[in-house]
Parts: C-alpha cells; sequence; structure tokens
C-alpha cells in the first residue's frame, strides 16, 4: 500500500511544472505544423513550398496519398493516420481518385491526380533501410531518428553508415550541431559540396581540438552570399594547402601596385576546387567555384554529409550551378526557405502572432463592456486568485492533489458565489 502510494507520489507535478509542459507541447506542434490551424484544406495552395503531411493507411493502405492537416483531422478521424512531419512540393490528395468512392469533406473539387508528388516507403509507415515502422512496437527503446533533406526519408543513427555515432556532430548536452543532413546515398548527387571550403561540413567528435579549432576559422556565417556583393579571399579562398601555396609563390611573384591579385581572376581557375574566387563580383553571372559544377569528382564510397548553420547561403547561385541543381532535381538546396529551421522559424512567428490577436480580441472585449460587467470579471479573477491559493495551502503536501480535487474546488467556488448572490 505504502509503495503504491508512494509511486503516485513520484508522478506529481507542480502547477507551473504542469503549464510549462502544455506551453511546450503546443509550442511543439506549432513548429511541426508550421502554424497551420487545421481548419482548412490546403488544396487550393497548390504544392506548397513545405507542409506538414498524413498518410491514411485505412484509405490508402498502399501508402500512395497524403493528406494536409485540415483533412486528418476533419476527414481521416479514427483512421490509421500516419504523421510523416514534413513534405516539400506536395499538394493534398484528400478525395482524389486515390481515395475510391471516398470524398473530401473540406473541399471535394479536387483533380484526380496531383502529379507532381512524389511518395517514398514513409507514406507506408517504414522509415529508414531497415523498413521499420515508428514507433517501432518491437522495440523496447524508440531510438532517435534523423531526416535526410534530400530524399526526406527517416534513418536510425545505426542505419546511417557511420563507424560511430560520435561521428554525428553534437554539442555536450546531445543538441545537433548540424542543420541538414545527407544520407548515404543521396550524398553522391551532391558530390559538388567537396568544392566547398571544409566548414560547410560540421565536425563530430573524432575531431581532435586542434584540427576542429582549424576548421572553424572559417566560419558560415562569415562566408559571401551568393546573393553578396563582394567576396572574402580570407574566407572563400582559405583552402589552399600548404605545397599549393608554395608552388604559387614561386609561379606567381607578389603583385605590385596596380597588378592584379594572383587569388583572382585567371590565377584562381587553375586551382579552382582549392581558391573557390571569382573574377567580380556579378555572382549570379560568375561562379563563386571557377569550375564546371558538373566535374566535381565522384568520390568511389559515398558517406552521410552533416551539414553546418547558414550552409546553404554558401552555395553559388550563378547560371551554370543554377542549371546543374536543376538537372540533379535539387533546386530547392539554393532556397534558404526551403530549409527545415525556416519552416519552424515561420511556424513560431505564425504562433506569436496568434497570440497576440487572441490578447487583442480578448481585450477588445473587456473593452465594450459595461462598468458593471468589468467589475463582476475583475471580482470573479480575485475570487479564483484567492480560492485557489486557500486550496493549496491547506492541501496535504505529502499527497498528490487528485481530479476529485479538482472537482470540489470549483464546487467550493460555485457554492460560495450563490450564497453571496
Amino acid at each position: 500500500m505504502t509503495d503504491a502510494f508512494d509511486d503516485e507520489a513520484e508522478q506529481a507535478v507542480t502547477i507551473h511544472e504542469y503549464l510549462k509542459e502544455v506551453e511546450d507541447r503546443e509550442l511543439e506542434a506549432d513548429l511541426v505544423l508550421g502554424g497551420d490551424d487545421g481548419k482548412e484544406c490546403t488544396y487550393n495552395n497548390g504544392y506548397m513550398k513545405r507542409q506538414a503531411i498524413f498518410s491514411c493507411l485505412t484509405c490508402t493502405p498502399d501508402g500512395n496519398a497524403g493528406v494536409c492537416t485540415a483533412c486528418s483531422l476533419a476527414c481521416h478521424d479514427g483512421h490509421q493516420v500516419v504523421e510523416l512531419w514534413t513534405k516539400r512540393n506536395f499538394r493534398c490528395d484528400c478525395g482524389n481518385a486515390k481515395f475510391g468512392e471516398f470524398y473530401c469533406k473540406l473541399f471535394a473539387n479536387k483533380d484526380i491526380e496531383n502529379v507532381e508528388n512524389s511518395y517514398n516507403h514513409n507514406f507506408k509507415g517504414s522509415y529508414c533501410t531497415c523498413g521499420r515502422p515508428y514507433p517501432d512496437p518491437e522495440a523496447e527503446e524508440q531510438e532517435e531518428m534523423i531526416q535526410c533533406c534530400l530524399c526526406e526519408d527517416w534513418f536510425h543513427e545505426e542505419h546511417l553508415g557511420l563507424e560511430s555515432s560520435d561521428e554525428i556532430p553534437r554539442d555536450d548536452e546531445g543538441e545537433p550541431l548540424y542543420e541538414d543532413f545527407i544520407c548515404k546515398a543521396c550524398s553522391e548527387v551532391c558530390s559538388f559540396l567537396s568544392l566547398y571550403p571544409e566548414a560547410i561540413r560540421a565536425a563530430g567528435k573524432q575531431l581532435d581540438a586542434d584540427t576542429k579549432g582549424s576548421q572553424d576559422k572559417v566560419v558560415l556565417e562569415d562566408m559571401p552570399s551568393a546573393s553578396g556583393s563582394e567576396i572574402s579571399k580570407s574566407n572563400i579562398c582559405s583552402r589552399s594547402s600548404p605545397e599549393i601555396e608554395a608552388s604559387e609563390a614561386k609561379a606567381d611573384p607578389e603583385p605590385v601596385s596596380g597588378e592584379k591579385d594572383p587569388l583572382q581572376g585567371e590565377n584562381c581557375a587553375k586551382n579552382a576546387v582549392l581558391n573557390p574566387c571569382t573574377k567580380d563580383s556579378n555572382l549570379h553571372t560568375n561562379c563563386l567555384l571557377g569550375v564546371n559544377i558538373a566535374d566535381a569528382p565522384a568520390s568511389a564510397d559515398s558517406k552521410p554529409m552533416f551539414l553546418s548553420k547558414n550552409w546553404r547561403d554558401a552555395l553559388c547561385k550563378c547560371e551554370k550551378c543554377l542549371e546543374y541543381y536543376n538537372q540533379k532535381k535539387i533546386a530547392f538546396l539554393a532556397d534558404k526557405e526551403d530549409s527545415i529551421v525556416e519552416y519552424e522559424k515561420m511556424g513560431k512567428q505564425k504562433r506569436e502572432e496568434k497570440l497576440q490577436q487572441q490578447e487583442g480580441a480578448e481585450l477588445s472585449f473587456f473593452n465594450k463592456l459595461g462598468h458593471v460587467e468589468k467589475v463582476e470579471i475583475l471580482k470573479g479573477i480575485e475570487e479564483m486568485k484567492d480560492g485557489l491559493r486557500a486550496f493549496l495551502d491547506s492541501a496535504d503536501s505529502s499527497k498528490p492533489i487528485t481530479a476529485d480535487d479538482i472537482h470540489q474546488f470549483f464546487d467550493d467556488i460555485q457554492n460560495k458565489r450563490r450564497r453571496v448572490q
């Protein structure tokens, strides 16, 4: 009996802890949903850059369709629904030909098929190279999973193709130090990233302090943006090896006043991989790399990539590079707004705007009331505060507060108001 009571007491939380937990859950939901309130089908928005998507296995067991947040709530309540987090360039399928005779309750007049949508095995409730569901009913403890920013599949840490999980860049508290992850299978199409300074990749714990310190000299936050107007030699041209620098020193003497800098122009082209400069500041016409991006050396053994904060800003957006991105169907990488970081930032902003609107509506309602009504409301708030304070003071701190106690508290408040009236 005592043991059971002790277990129940351990589960007790303070009112502040409970409210904080509720607020954290609401924020997490808003970040995942991008601030979508789930009231309207997103079909009319077309192929959205990024949105939360769900798969209904009750209606489409083949996993070849996805629905928006509103449809998952209004049309598929009680169904076997798989939460897919977010998908890019997706349009809501709810009620189209893939659903047979099932019609969307929110927007029935839809095309037969959304031909630009793409689907993977996540829509069947399978993830990673192992094809397991999440949460995994056979796992004693759910493993953390990481999403690839290209294929958008999710992977268990042990299936990333790394020698050790220490290679995953994290801080001392286990929080990720990388902004995006590219899985082993997708890294081959991104071999061109090897042309950029090493700092474009986030470093794992396997690097010693000296090595990491040397890499941190090139900080992506200080690197020139592909949309900027200047190039910093100290940042972009920092990958020259001592051997290259020595050979260049012999071949190219120190420039005198009025001569061209040997790190720029034609001299940059012969070692473009090591010195990714450009001839002038018109970055959309002249390549940051100075080489044909399609000539990037392919790795014999592709490995997953962890990419640093703001790495997308460092990508060249000249005509040739953009053409290459389009050919490989990865043009979204050059769009900073495609990132999960920007998506969550948008969700947080919408949440703040929504809270401000709610506060504004409450204040507007209060201001429209007469003097007597305002006094009654303020009096009721004070009675609630006094009653809650008395309730907590009289409660036995060694015992948890139960649902019956809460119901009794509100009954006492109502009875007190009846007696006053």
